[in-house]
């Protein structure tokens, strides 16, 4: 039997482990346990030498100061109170914790039944504590030296919101074959700040990063008995930790940090911000027939949310089990707690928030003004962090694209549908591609163009490539007989499924691929890239490659399509160039001296009525940008032109003389000639017109709503 020994009482703050004056400071939180202790381990985490029971509790908090200790101290934590289901209560003190604050993490997780904190008593399936001791294979923290700000955090890059294009990539999956990359930095940290990799960034233009999850991940147990991993990395335990499967030492964790922070500081240096993907949603533990390792152990009752009619259950917003509390406001303190530290410690500019809508989530439902948003939104830490939201979850009235508060941006799916229907010809008018192309006034009309991140594809789905290669799903790698994944994504193979030789078919999917990823970059909001689609990259069909550790899922540099990579290059260039293609205001729909103005038309320079809008078997499209006219302004209109149909079309040019910025149907070089009149606009293709000095574009005085979308 362990000794229990005495410990001093301590601070209840800060959270967690905190080495100071001589020793350590512990404070964990609880609002339902009736003693918490403290169990020191060896350096290897493999024999418990001492337990010290905490003070308290002060406010839900446990404390207690240990003297002639210090970073290095390996612990975890064991938790005593009643073991009652039906109340939520699963107190079991044989099961050793992680503490959620660790900074650092010591061993490696298994999925073994003694992790569980229960055992089925009878038939009836009632559920009685485990006995067993699991703490020779729990994982435990390692106190980590003092928290210290990252290098030059004030000092990063902040580019302008109009400015932003995001690139969202996996920091595994884009340099584990990447040339140039020497192969011991391959699919690290250290890789993604390699020279060769931000030459490519730099390439192409983007300046903002978004990293699929880097916290510490565990993979599920489903995957574990398939002999697969969580690749994406969804599916978070430590909230403080840079997953270690990602560092060039990950038995170190002290050397996983320290990566970490020169990873974003060589990034900082060369004018590229770092966003991560944060999963502030849901926990590995599960539903509450999962594992105990941390947070369920702790209180179960206050760190996830519970069916009201059933208290044993766990309400499942998330698909994965559980869900966080953040209405709790020890739950909201510990994601604001977390926050602080990737923004403050290892200097990050911003999160991207998967399921947000739990963060908003109340004994109500979805509520914008929840109280955790007003707490973000006025840390004077964060103030500084982009934030932007996936507003969807599982639950009831989950979707809420265009209903988060203030900076929030948020990823439009309305976007990607409009824009991939509506060149691939399938069910989508004029008017919703028309919306969507000038940022969805419908829905972000209360916060700027900039709220609307506009996407094709991103990680979750089909990559660019293959939603123009296939027409359905091939997700048999996956171990799930093809049915995860979504079955309804709009894609189309032109004639054959997967790859091809057939010359025209391979032309056709070239010109819409060009088409779509023009419409990206051109269109108002925030564009956001899905790293390899600017290379061709497949996942041979597979829209859903969360667990493909492999080159399915690694970008193929070998086979990159290096004439598209210029084609994106040239776009984001274009982008950043022309003012009224990145403008920070919404746009008048007809001629306003103080606004800029977008004026629809059809091919024939026709108005457009509302018939014509939902016409769907006519789709060529015209819209001229204009400047204000009351102002200095150095922006010239601009004349965009879209035949997403099978034939050439011809389209008549607003009055004046007009230059070709981009022919996104031709690879020949032919930008800078000049046209008048008429243009012809090749099949599946769109292009961009710049009026020329000394003429000014007329857009029409009318203000009728039938010229809007």
């Amino acid at each position: 039997m362990i000794e229990t020994k005495p410990m001093q009482e301590g601070r209840h703050e800060p959270m967690g482990a905190c080495a100071r004056d001589g020793g350590v400071n512990f404070a964990v939180f609880s609002q339902h346990a009736e003693r918490i202790e403290v169990c020191v381990f060896d350096a290897e985490g493999r024999a418990e030498l001492s337990r010290h029971r905490l003070h308290g509790p002060h406010d839900s908090v446990f404390h207690g100061f240990l003297p002639d200790a210090g970073p290095g101290l390996v612990y975890g934590l064991r938790a005593h109170g009643p073991y009652r289901p039906e109340a939520g209560h699963l107190f079991n003190p044989h099961k050793l914790l992680l503490d959620p604050y660790a900074r650092e993490i010591v061993g490696k997780f298994q999925w073994q039944p003694i992790n569980h904190g229960y055992t089925l008593g009878d038939a009836h399936g009632i559920r009685t504590p485990d006995p067993r001791d699991n703490a020779g294979i729990a994982l435990k923290a390692r106190v980590a030296q003092p928290d210290s700000p990252a290098p030059g955090w004030f000092n990063a890059p902040r580019h302008r919101d109009a400015d932003v294009v995001l690139y969202e990539v996996h920091v595994k999956g884009f340099s584990k074959a990447l040339p140039g990359v020497p192969e011991d930095l391959r699919g690290t940290y250290a890789g993604l700040a390699h020279p060769a990799a931000i030459a490519h960034f730099k390439s192409l233009g983007v300046t903002t990063l978004s990293l699929l999850p880097v916290q510490y991940c565990v993979d599920e147990g489903h995957l574990a008995e398939r002999g697969l991993v969580n690749y994406w990395g969804y599916n978070t335990l430590g909230f403080f930790c840079p997953d270690p499967r990602l560092a060039q030492q990950p038995s170190d964790p002290t050397a996983v940090i320290a990566e970490f922070r020169r990873m974003v500081d060589e990034l900082h240096r060369h004018g590229l911000e770092v966003v991560l993907d944060v999963v502030y949603n849901h926990t590995p533990e599960g539903s509450e027939l999962g594992p105990t390792l941390s947070f369920r152990g702790l209180d179960h009752a206050s760190w996830y949310r519970l069916m009201h009619e059933d208290r044993s259950r766990c309400e499942n917003l998330t698909g994965c089990g559980n869900t966080l509390n953040v209405s709790h406001p020890k739950v909201s303190q510990f994601v604001l707690d977390s926050l602080r530290y990737w923004v403050r410690e290892m200097g990050v500019d911003g999160f991207r928030f998967d399921l947000a809508p739990v963060l908003g989530r109340t004994s109500h439902g979805f509520d914008p003004c929840a109280p955790f948003f007003h707490a973000l939104r006025q840390d004077p830490i964060l103030a500084r962090a982009r934030l932007i939201a996936e507003p969807w979850d599982a639950g009831p009235q989950g979707y809420q694209v265009g209903r988060f508060p203030g900076r929030f941006q948020d990823w439009n799916d309305k976007f990607r549908d409009a824009v991939r229907g509506y060149w691939l010809r399938q069910g989508v008018d004029r008017g919703a591609f028309a919306r969507r192309f000038t940022a969805s006034d419908d829905l972000f009309h209360q916060r700027s163009p900039q709220a609307s991140v506009n996407f094709i594809s991103v990680h979750d789905g089909f990559t660019l490539a293959d939603l123009t290669s296939y027409s359905r799903k091939h997700n048999l790698a996956n171990g799930e007989n093809n049915h995860d994944g979504r079955d309804d994504e709009l894609c189309g193979n032109f004639g054959a499924e997967g790859k091809s030789s057939d010359p025209e078919i391979l032309e056709r999917r070239r010109r819409v691929r060009r088409a779509m990823m023009a419409t990206l970059l051109l269109a108002q909001g925030t564009p956001m890239l899905c790293a390899g689609d600017e290379i061709g990259n497949s996942q041979q069909g597979n829209n859903n490659a969360y667990c493909q550790d492999n080159p399915t899922a690694w970008l193929d540099w070998e086979h990159a399509d290096h004439d598209f990579q210029a084609f994106v290059a040239r776009l984001i260039a274009l982008r950043r160039s022309e003012p009224l293609l990145h403008h920070d205001r919404w746009f008048a729909s007809s001629a306003e001296p103080q606004r800029a103005s977008v004026h629809w038309q059809l091919p024939n320079a026709g108005e457009i009525h509302i018939q014509d809008w939902h016409d769907v078997h006519a789709h060529a499209l015209a819209c001229v940008v204009s400047p204000p006219t009351d102002t200095a302004s150095h922006a010239h209109a601009l004349m965009l032109l879209f035949n997403p149909d099978p034939e050439e079309a011809s389209f008549a040019l607003a009055p004046g003389s007009w230059t070709l910025l981009l022919d996104s149907g031709s690879t020949l070089p032919n930008e800078g000639a000049s046209l008048s009149g008429w243009a012809r606009v090749p099949a599946r293709s769109l292009l961009v017109l710049r009026q020329a000095k000394g003429h000014k574009a007329r857009p029409p005085s009318h203000s009728s709503d039938e010229a809007r979308p």
